[in-house]
């Protein structure tokens, strides 16, 4: 196969990857980031297949994480976690998305925050047991995000400015 072919071809995998990915597989992104019309907060946004045998309700916890300047990774303190959100029942093959927006306080003149996500999926029976979990960092490059500011924002990180 001429070389332009297998690059064309790699080309095409690398950005159909995350949507075939995000049929099967749990995600989470970033879809709102510090704009006009929702200044200081940080939207993330999950999604999660509804077919694990065994489960009936599906459930997502969204927390954000701020990176300190020695590039570690710290939960905020208050206001950063939205507890379980009920994300619906798992009917089919489908998958189920959920978002949580956090309002985060604007940084002094000269400051720059970094945030991201972290979104815990878990998969439940009819009696509340846990079937599955599993926790996802948030990642970009994911089409249907409902909610984005602006429409289609999708990143792994959110920076807020002064």
């Amino acid at each position: 196969m001429p070389l332009h072919r297998t690059l064309a071809c790699a080309f095409a995998l690398l950005f159909t990857a995350p949507a075939a990915a995000s049929a099967s597989s749990p995600w989470a992104t970033v879809n709102v980031c510090d704009t006009a019309s929702n200044p200081d907060t940080v939207g993330i946004r999950g999604s999660m297949p509804a077919t694990v045998s065994g489960a009936s309700e599906l459930f997502m916890r969204f927390q954000v994480q701020y990176q300190r300047s020695d590039g570690s990774w710290r939960f905020l303190r208050s206001g950063g976690d939205s507890g379980f959100i009920d994300a619906g029942r798992a009917r089919g093959r489908g998958s189920r998305q959920a978002g949580h927006s956090f309002k985060v306080s604007p940084p002094r003149a000269g400051n720059v925050y970094t945030f991201r996500g972290l979104v815990t999926f878990e998969w439940r029976a009819k009696d509340g047991t846990v079937v599955r979990r599993t926790r996802k960092r948030t990642t970009a490059g994911h089409r249907s995000t409902a909610g984005a500011d602006p429409v289609g924002f999708s990143a792994a990180e959110c920076t807020v400015t002064a």
